[in-house]
C-alpha cells in the first residue's frame, strides 16, 4: 500500500509541473489517505505482533 501511496504522490507531482492542477490535487488526496491506511496498519499489525501467539 505503501507502494501504492508513492506512485501517487509521484503522478501528482508530475501532474503538477505540467500544470495539471486538478489531476495534481486529486492525486495528492489519494497519496494521503492511501498512506494514512498504511499508518494505520502497520501500527495495528506492530502491536498484535507484539502480543504473541494466542496458545
Amino acid at each position: 500500500m505503501l507502494k501504492w501511496a508513492i506512485v501517487f504522490l509521484v503522478i501528482a507531482i508530475i501532474a503538477a509541473v505540467l500544470g495539471f492542477g486538478g489531476i495534481a490535487g486529486t492525486a495528492t488526496t489519494i497519496a494521503q489517505v492511501l498512506f494514512v491506511i498504511f499508518l494505520i496498519l502497520f501500527i495495528v499489525s506492530f502491536f498484535m505482533s507484539r502480543r504473541g501467539p494466542r496458545p
